[in-house]
């Protein structure tokens, strides 16, 4: 009987184990994860879990029972310290040792922190990735008290709209020229920063983080101008990096995450990957996409491809954000822009922004827009690429551009 075993509980790893049994995959599977909490969902920890919103059973991707329901073996609370691939085994905390016929590294990211020189490992600093940094945050969160956010990416950004919704006064930190610089154009920076302001966020921009200030605890943050902050604590959000140190070890080969080809398979026959750790090829280029629907995705592939269907793996782009009452729904990858080109809405915080590289459409940003988002992404999807004066006219009948 051929045994899977998946090393990661995330997003990818969950729907990874549930597509193989849904497609009559009968051999055995090992799910392995570090956290003592099943699979869950994790876009939700900084935004409506971090607000009260969200009970902690309601981010879990399935209930606790589904695994045995499926006979699915769920190791939580436990990590892989070493595989022997020519032995074809992964050794376990404890040194318990699991033999695999396929096994499948869905380890997803670290958070990037910043370095206990310049107080990152000070009392009150924290990331937000897993459960528990939400949990570990959550007590801080009182009304009055001042936040420092440390980053301008859409997780620093969220953050800072769950506390400036809870009534903390938050000033936020960004050290390129401006919000969102590394993944979005101007115009959606100049949307997220009004929006910010608007709900009273200190934004400051160009400007980097000299260190933070405290003995044992933060009490606040000198800038690279010379400024001072005071602040009850900090929240880090500048950037994940994939988690290869496993793969690395073993030998496989690893680039901007571990390289997989185009069905997901890495350096090694019997051994796949998927998720924010790994590789995957978008239009002939090896990239590494950090997003929910491509851990399904790309997972589902795999799953498929284990079960021998030979199938490429052809990613579709699209991301999300929530902060405050907008939705941000991005489709496709704005890689290589050369012109921007904005659609506003009949109403106020309505507005998509139309990426283009020549007359090439790339990908759109749409706030609070979640039918021109569908039409972009569409549109994208199926290779079409409608004159820039006709996204940007307003009597544009946008869902004829589908038929056109």
């Amino acid at each position: 009987m051929t045994h899977v075993v998946v090393v990661g509980a995330g997003q990818a790893g969950a729907s990874l184990v549930a597509k193989l049994r849904a497609e009559g995959f009968s051999g055995a599977i090992t799910l392995i994860g570090a956290e003592k909490v099943p699979p869950y969902q994790r876009p939700p920890l900084s935004k409506g879990y971090l607000l009260g919103d969200l009970a902690q059973e309601r981010l879990y991707l399935r209930p606790l029972e589904f695994y045995a329901d499926q006979d699915i073996t769920l190791h939580l609370d436990t990590r892989v310290v070493a595989i022997d691939r020519a032995a074809k085994t992964v050794t376990l905390t404890g040194e318990k040792v699991l033999a695999y016929d396929v096994l499948v590294l869905t380890t997803g990211a670290h958070p990037r922190t910043l370095p206990a020189a310049i107080g990152g490992m000070l009392d009150g600093v924290y990331a937000m990735r897993v459960l528990a940094d939400a949990d570990a945050i959550a007590p801080e969160m009182v009304a009055g008290r001042q936040v420092l956010i440390v980053g301008g990416g859409y997780i620093g950004l969220e953050a800072a709209a769950v506390a400036a919704k809870r009534g903390l006064r938050v000033t936020l930190v960004e050290m390129a020229d401006r919000i969102l610089q590394r993944v979005a154009a101007p115009q959606t920076s100049d949307y997220f920063r009004t929006l910010h302001r608007s709900h009273g966020v200190t934004i400051r921009e160009g400007v980097g983080l000299d260190r933070l200030l405290g003995d044992t605890r933060v009490t606040g943050a000198r800038l690279t101008d010379g400024t001072e902050l005071a602040a009850d604590f900090a929240i880090v959000g500048v950037g994940i990096t994939p988690a290869t140190i496993l793969a690395d070890s073993a030998g496989l080969l690893v680039g901007n995450g571990i390289t997989t080809d185009i069905q997901g398979r890495t350096s090694d026959p019997h051994i796949w990957a998927a998720g924010d750790c790994a590789s995957c090829i978008f239009h002939d280029t090896p990239i590494r996409l950090e997003s929910v629907g491509n851990a399904i995705d790309q997972a589902e592939a795999v799953a498929l491809n284990i079960m021998g269907r030979d199938l490429p793996y052809q990613p579709k782009p699209w991301f999300w954000s929530d902060q405050y009452d907008c939705k941000l729904q991005i489709a496709g990858l704005n890689i290589g822009y050369t012109d921007v080109y904005t659609r506003m809405g009949d109403t106020p915080g309505v507005q998509s922004h139309w990426y283009y590289r020549g007359a090439d459409l790339l990908a759109v940003d749409a706030m609070n827009d979640p039918r021109n988002y569908m039409i972009g992404k569409r549109l994208i999807e199926a290779g079409r690429s409608p004159a820039p004066a006709l996204i940007t006219d307003p009597a544009t009948d946008m869902k004829a551009l589908l038929a056109a």
